[in-house]
């Protein structure tokens, strides 16, 4: 089984998934386990790590005082990158960031700036003076699919668990004092969680793909939920699906994105 897989692959996940299964033992629709760790990182202000099958991701923030833009001065920052290292997978390099890791940043800051996940005026510790800068670094440890989800299920269990201290400005001397003691947490407006589906066929629609699977399928759709409401779908080329086929999508994000927000409300409780 394994040389026959290692020389025609496409055809052995066909021969599977005619049988509606897959070669992991999985349905079609039947989603990895999923781990979360709340603030297993002491020296970030928040950090949360997700395990979904074996794909893992870890993310820290870190906040840090400046001033705002000109243009908004009663703005903070929030700041994301996400990095996909050579220790993650074979298919990285060391160097500059992949292609793959540009764009996902690119996504995940698109969605954090579209739904508003948090209020930048909330950031503001004196206008046009004083402002926290949110770093949220996403580091992925393997890299084995749906890794779109794993990021974004770390970025908000991390902002759910940051805290900052209090910061006093003095308009008049600009001196800053910084009250460790007083933890201040930041207000969660939106909290959007992605789940990802790969297509074989233009017709066989498979939930929580690996990475094998998503390299063979012939295109991926992201569903992002947020705050219980369809927030965005993402098919980057390939056919267009049904209506059908997306109102199955989306019923199953929604179904798992309540799932994700019991896991991170549960590891919150146990740090």
């Amino acid at each position: 089984m394994e040389h026959y897989k290692s020389v025609h692959p496409l055809k052995y996940y066909q021969d599977y998934l005619a049988h509606d299964i897959r070669p992991d033992g999985r349905g079609l629709n039947k989603f990895r386990n999923v781990a979360i760790n709340v603030d297993s990182i002491s020296s970030a202000n928040g950090s949360t790590i997700v395990r979904i099958g074996n794909t893992c991701v870890v993310c820290g923030i870190k906040g840090e005082l400046g001033p705002p833009k000109a243009e908004e001065p009663q703005n903070g920052f929030l700041i994301i990158n996400v990095d996909l290292p050579p220790l993650c997978s074979s298919q990285f390099r060391p160097g500059p960031p992949s292609e793959k890791a540009q764009a996902l940043t690119a996504y995940i800051n698109n969605i954090a700036q579209r739904s508003n996940i948090i209020d930048l005026k909330n950031l503001c510790i004196e206008a046009d003076k004083l402002v926290w800068t949110v770093y949220c670094d996403i580091v992925c440890l393997n890299y084995d699919g749906s890794v779109v989800d794993a990021c974004l299920a770390s970025l908000i269990g991390s902002i759910l668990s940051v805290t900052l201290p209090k910061v006093h400005y003095n308009a008049e001397t600009s001196v800053i004092s910084v009250d460790e003691d007083i933890p201040i947490p930041l207000t969660v407006l939106c909290k959007p969680i992605a789940t990802s589906f790969a297509i074989f066929n233009d017709d066989i629609i498979l939930a929580d793909p690996c990475g094998e699977e998503e390299s063979l399928s012939n295109g991926t759709v992201t569903v992002i939920i947020a705050n219980d409401e369809l927030h965005s779908i993402h098919k980057p080329g390939g056919n267009t699906l049904s209506e059908q086929q997306i109102q199955k999508c989306t019923s199953e994000a929604k179904e798992r994105t309540i799932l994700i927000y019991k896991l991170i409300q549960a590891a919150m409780k146990q740090r």
